[in-house]
């Protein structure tokens, strides 16, 4: 008996022993990776211990897990810069209770299946650049406290009218959803019952009521949207300033200018006047004197001029409709029924121009001359028919692999391209986007003199003189310092090296961000786990994307980047590793310091040496919190480095030949 009873004990406590150990449910894991594989800037590196091979995300950076860790319940990356999208799958998240990713840069709509989190409490989408409109399924989360999706100053906001659906949730208490571009009335009644009896249908979810069934609103604010109409009387005792900024008809909240809003709808509808009365019994004596074939004559004609003017009227609502949004599907399937509405801004680029294909086609004679290739993109040069010479970047990527995500980082991208007007940055002069044949390309205008890093490994090195290197560093500065502090929000190179440094016919240096796309186009099927560029990759061995549109990667970057204008020397060699590695043991002894320089240069400036290797040691300090701004960087080297004509001429005998030969 006593065998038996130990067996049943150890039976049992197997048995507890499996159930506390169970695993974590594989679609919650799924979803989370899906939510990653979204996001395509992640700069603080907040998702790098996501990692998807880990059974138990109950550790990963932002997630709380139940008492059990047997379910997520919480997700909370706040302030994080992510950029990119939300994933429907995100749904799948089924005991999710507070969903909170304020103060990010996610853009795209807010995907209709977060209706399915049932358990949601907490919903705040505050300050980022989210747009469409707030689905209507979020009424089915009756759980929810709390809705936060106002907007900072650089979003595009949301969009559409506020669903009646809202009023389901007789829980919510805090309701911000201010600086958006929400239109239409305040929903107080819904008469959605009115609509079911019509189409004879018995729904539960007839019941919405629009705001007023929200009974438990302490905290509402709806300001500073397109709202029209008038403040519901169940509203009437939260603040004016929960409304002001709209289009509604009070005295009481500080509205919009009239010039910003569009028509207002009438409060009430008049009654017909007699005279109206009298003006249609008069019609009718009319038509019952006139002939039936002349009446049925004009009874056909009516029905055609209806029918047209009803046609003309869908046609150019249609047309309408059509502007701000495009169907592309979210994550392509084998049956191609998953589809995400992805609204695009009809603002977003208006201010570019748009080139066609057949055009880019001739002036790159029919895309013959390639200039540059990489497994992400094809560069073409080109030149446009009394215009200028043009680089033509364009993506390779097939379209069966073309994702929402995807098109929408493509026109943020065109958009955030555009506005950069500097001498030392390349202008981005313009776009081409088709359907048949897939295209997607930028086009750029074009620096004659080929690339920094051919000219310093594949040219002669004696057409680059010190002053000349000097010149080419301080404008390279002078472009960085523009992208980092004059522009806002502000702009890096994704891989800062001498192969994204143009040079024009007077070698003044441009710099280029071509594998801007390299980062988003690795989350594609086609290049999914292939980033490959042998120098660019060394200069941060820890991550490629710890550089990615990052100011301190920026600056560590220039740092190599100055050692190898000096020394000539590529950034990486198999051989001999990285040259940073190389560098140290000189950058910092002054006896040494010159062994660094290009062994092609004749003469260089001892003084200007020993500027340029401080900046490097600055540049390249371990500590990121120790590096200086490009701002400063770039003082630095004006105010120390010397490049007037007198200063060449002084170095160089070969100089003062030329210059008498020119006069």
């Amino acid at each position: 008996m006593r065998p038996y009873i130990c067996f049943l004990i150890m039976f049992l406590a197997s048995g507890v022993l499996c159930v506390t150990c169970s695993s974590f449910p594989t679609k919650e894991v799924r979803a989370l990776t899906t939510f990653k594989e979204a996001i395509y800037e992640d700069p603080h590196l907040v998702l790098s211990n996501w990692n998807a091979l880990d059974a138990d995300p109950c550790g990963w950076f932002g997630i709380t897990c139940n008492k059990e860790r047997q379910h997520v319940i919480k997700i909370n990356i706040s302030g994080s810069s992510l950029k990119g999208f939300l994933a429907p799958e995100m749904s799948q998240v089924t005991y999710l209770q507070e969903l909170t990713l304020r103060k990010n840069n996610l853009i795209g709509t807010i995907p209709k299946e977060f209706g399915m989190l049932k358990f949601l409490k907490v919903l705040d989408l505050g300050m980022n650049q989210l747009t469409g409109p707030i689905p209507t399924e979020l009424g089915n989360l009756t759980s929810l406290v709390k809705i936060c999706i106002h907007r900072n100053l650089q979003s595009n906001g949301l969009s559409g009218s506020l669903p009646a659906e809202l009023g389901n949730l007789r829980n919510l208490s805090e309701l911000i959803l201010d600086r958006n571009k929400l239109q239409g009335p305040v929903p107080a009644e819904n008469n959605s019952s009115f609509v079911a009896n019509i189409h004879g249908t018995n729904d539960s979810r007839t019941s919405v009521t629009g705001l007023c069934g929200a009974s438990q609103l302490k905290v509402v604010d709806l300001s500073y949207n397109f709202l029209v109409g008038s403040i519901p009387k169940c509203l009437e005792y939260l603040p004016s300033s929960s409304f002001q900024g709209n289009c509604l008809q009070e005295k009481d909240a500080k509205q919009r200018p009239i010039r910003q809003c569009g028509p207002q709808p009438s409060r009430s509808h008049q009654a017909p006047s007699l005279k109206h009365h009298s003006f249609k019994d008069a019609a009718k004596h009319q038509k019952a004197s006139k002939p039936a074939w002349l009446l049925a004559l004009e009874i056909a004609t009516g029905i055609m001029a209806g029918s047209l003017f009803l046609v003309a009227i869908l046609t150019a609502f249609q047309r309408c409709r059509s502007k701000p949004a495009i169907i592309i599907p979210w994550k392509k399937s084998g049956s191609e029924k998953e589809h995400l509405m992805v609204y695009v801004d009809s603002e977003l680029l208006k201010d570019v121009t748009k080139f066609g294909r057949q055009e880019l086609e001739v002036s790159c004679e029919d895309f013959s001359n390639i200039i540059g290739s990489s497994p992400d993109s094809i560069v073409y040069k080109g030149t446009m028919r009394g215009g200028p010479e043009i680089a033509v970047i364009s993506l390779c990527i097939k379209e069966q692999h073309w994702t929402g995500y995807l098109e929408l980082y493509f026109q943020r991208e065109v958009a955030d391209l555009a506005r950069l007007n500097h001498e030392n940055v390349g202008k981005l002069l313009g776009y081409c986007r088709e359907s048949s044949p897939f295209t997607r390309m930028l086009v750029f205008e074009y620096a004659s003199n080929g690339t920094l890093y051919e000219h310093l490994h594949y040219g002669e090195g004696s057409q680059l003189s010190w002053t000349r290197r000097m010149r080419i560093i301080l404008g390279i500065a002078r472009g960085l310092k523009y992208l980092h502090a004059e522009l806002e929000p502000p702009f890096t190179i994704s891989e800062l090296s001498s192969s994204s440094v143009y040079l024009t016919e007077d070698f003044s240096p441009k710099l280029v961000d071509f594998e801007s796309w390299k980062m988003i186009l690795t989350r594609s099927e086609k290049n999914s786990g292939s980033i490959g560029n042998n120098g660019p990759a060394c200069l941060l061995p820890n991550s490629l994307e710890k550089r990615h549109l990052d100011i301190q990667g920026n600056i560590h970057s220039f740092g190599i980047l100055l050692l190898e204008i000096v020394s000539g020397k590529p950034p990486y060699c198999k051989d001999k590793g990285c040259l940073i590695d190389w560098a140290r043991d000189y950058l910092e002894l002054p006896e040494v310091m010159s062994y660094i320089v290009d062994p092609e240069l004749k003469h260089f400036s001892y003084d200007d040496l020993k500027v340029i290797c401080e900046v490097i040691s600055l540049c390249t300090h371990t500590d990121s919190s120790k590096r200086p701004s490009m701002k400063e960087i770039s003082l630095m080297l004006e105010s120390k480095i010397d490049t007037s004509v007198a200063i060449e001429l002084k170095s160089s005998s070969l100089a003062w030949a030329e210059l008498a030969l020119s006069s």
